[in-house]
């Protein structure tokens, strides 16, 4: 099979040989800013791939089409420094090769590094890991919105989070939401005067009857990572129960779970919930004939944003 790469592959070894002799050579190191200031190979220099401005940092270390540059990211699982080798090719840049293993192999092989935190070597995480603890919902920063349609229009709004627990252990999270459904309100006809008329009808007991049931609340029964759970993808199976209009009935998804730093957690959510199956029956042709212009889907579709902090203690 012919190797289309269009670089050559250098080993730790034979990049030490290339520093410590006096082959000429530019290091570019292709990962974020922040990642290059806490480690990064010595005599490196940034170029972050990730960038929008990539070429032009380049350019800043070198233009010359025919210099010899290696570039390195970090482990060989990921495509960092293969990607920016492949983009300066497209360039012009023919003298191009790249550090096999990245980083964990520099580090592996014993060669030294620099920056504010080089025990940091090691590649950062790509899959789901959530700590154990006890974790608070921010309500600020979350949010649940929603889309509601018919067949000629749609509207959508969001509702407010009131509070939330979650609490992990041994890779499985339980907890509970509170919503206030009294929050419930409408963004599309934001300035036209059937903004309030949608809220109201919205609120009554044709729909989520929020006089009687203020709140909501969904209950996590089990949250647990899927096979290969990695962090850019839906990586986690969430089940429960919601508790809607005073009906209780199971409620399952996926979620995208990242882990941030100071002990954070951001979810996001996104699919369809059969309002029905709370008794939310206005405009539904399964039970209501000859609706006319009052004909409503039944799926709702949600996109929940959850922040939570580990709790200290």
């Amino acid at each position: 099979m012919t190797d289309t790469r269009p670089y050559e592959v250098l080993s730790p070894e034979t990049l030490s040989r290339w520093m410590d002799g006096e082959k000429l050579f530019c290091l570019l190191h292709t990962l974020t800013e922040d990642h290059f200031a806490k480690v990064r190979l010595p005599r490196a220099a940034r170029a972050s791939v990730f960038e929008v401005n990539f070429l032009e940092q380049v350019r800043a270390v070198t233009e010359d089409p025919d210099a010899v540059i290696v570039l390195y990211g970090s482990s060989h699982r990921s495509l960092d420094a293969d990607t920016a080798a492949r983009k300066l090719h497209s360039e012009g840049y023919r003298n191009l090769h790249v550090l096999s293993g990245g980083i964990e192999a520099w580090n592996a092989a014993g060669f030294p590094l620099e920056g504010e935190a080089p025990e940091m070597a090691d590649a950062p995480p790509s899959r789901l890991f959530i700590a154990d603890g006890t974790y608070g919902v921010d309500t600020g920063e979350s949010s649940i919105r929603w889309v509601g349609r018919n067949p000629s229009n749609r509207h959508h709004g969001e509702v407010r989070l009131s509070s939330g627990t979650l609490k992990a252990e041994g890779g499985t999270v339980t907890g509970s939401f509170e919503i206030d459904m009294a929050s419930i309100a409408n963004i599309n006809l934001e300035g036209d005067e059937l903004q309030e008329v949608l809220e109201a009808h919205l609120k009554s007991d044709d729909f989520f009857f929020t006089s009687r049931f203020p709140s909501a609340r969904f209950t996590i029964e089990k949250a647990t990572p899927v096979p290969d759970p990695y962090l850019s993808v839906p990586n986690c199976d969430i089940q429960g129960k919601l508790e809607l209009k005073g009906i209780t009935a199971p409620l399952s998804f996926t979620a995208t779970v990242t882990p941030e730093e100071g002990g954070r957690l951001a979810a996001e959510a996104h699919f369809d919930l059969d309002r029905t199956r709370w008794h939310v029956l206005y405009g539904s042709s399964r039970f209501f004939e000859h609706l006319g212009m009052h004909l409503v889907f039944d799926p709702i579709s949600f996109e929940i944003r959850i922040v939570a902090q580990k709790s200290q203690t």
